[in-house]
């Protein structure tokens, strides 16, 4: 996952990351008829090695953001049931197949009913795909799953809501609109910034909403700069410190770490043994050129190709 903002309209980490922190609230947010259906008192449960029985050898493509979640109906009938849920950036092919064969692998496998929950992200108000289906010769196969789409929610709307995917919502919102519009996303940023710091939540709450919001509306480093300045001050004049410079820093320094073992890994599969000379200038690069060389991969024949100053 790149955090360039040409890459940072790819959502899958942070959704994946809010998801996990607020899943109660992710359910009340976009499938009401279900989290008012759930045992809640009875917790829930994130099947990872499940989902990934139910996945593979599927050849159903790239399922990075699925999630399966083990939850207690409130009925009285003691059995679980799986929450597929898929947050789709732009239209996808085959997308309605990906749905079914989750959707009959995991019944198959585990004999318990599956809820199909697609958030698509995407921009194309004409497309919604809720049904997959075909028929031949007097056999008739069909399955409906929901689907909720972000562009749907009015804006004035979700600033009105105090659940946590309001906020994400509007986050996701204001990245689409804001592409390639360094001070828009500014404005829109520390717009919802100032408002995170007034909603009441806990510090932890904050925190974690923060970061959802600082990567997708990821800033180039001048403005980044600006940003943190403000939040600073406004820190002091509210008398907070949730998001301490400390922290910070010590978080940027993760993710350049882990940009720079993905990177490795990426010339290891691309070009087989990476010199010394490479893997020493990886080691000691910032995450802006990590970024980049990152992309060039793609297109690039060579190493020299990969680290050239021509770009």
């Amino acid at each position: 996952m790149k955090i360039a903002m040409i890459q940072n309209d790819e959502f899958d980490a942070p959704w994946k990351d809010i998801l996990e922190a607020y899943f109660p609230e992710f359910m009340e947010f976009f499938l009401p008829v279900a989290y008012e259906g759930i045992d809640w008192e009875r917790g829930f449960e994130f099947l990872d090695k499940e989902l990934s029985r139910i996945t593979r050898e599927s050849q159903i493509g790239d399922r990075r953001m699925d999630k399966l979640v083990k939850v207690w109906r409130r009925d009285g009938v003691e059995f679980w049931v799986l929450i597929h849920i898929e947050i789709q950036g732009d239209r996808k092919p085959n997308f309605e197949l990906g749905m079914y064969v989750y959707q009959y692998r995991a019944f198959d496998l585990y004999r318990v009913p599956v809820v199909g929950l697609a958030i698509l992200a995407d921009e194309e108000v004409g497309w919604r795909p809720t049904e997959f289906s075909y028929e031949l010769w007097g056999t008739r196969q069909s399955y409906q799953f929901t689907v909720v789409k972000l562009l749907d929610y009015a804006e004035a709307e979700l600033h009105r809501s105090s659940n946590p995917f309001a906020m994400v919502t509007l986050a996701h919102y204001y990245a689409k609109r804001t592409k390639h519009r360094v001070e828009d996303r500014y404005q829109a940023k520390w717009n919802l910034i100032r408002r995170l710091y007034r909603s009441g939540l806990d510090r932890q709450q904050i925190i974690r909403l923060f970061r959802f919001i600082d990567w997708v509306l990821h800033l180039p480093k001048e403005a980044d700069n600006r940003l943190w300045k403000e939040i600073a001050d406004f820190e002091e004049r509210q008398k907070m410190a949730y998001m301490s410079s400390v922290e910070r820093y010590s978080e940027e320094r993760g993710v350049r770490i882990g940009e720079a073992k993905m990177l490795t890994r990426q010339l290891q599969r691309r070009f087989g043994v990476v010199p010394d000379w490479a893997s020493e200038k990886v080691a000691k690069a910032e995450l802006p050129s990590l970024e980049d060389w990152s992309l060039r991969i793609f297109d690039a024949q060579s190493l020299d190709d990969v680290f050239s100053d021509k770009g």
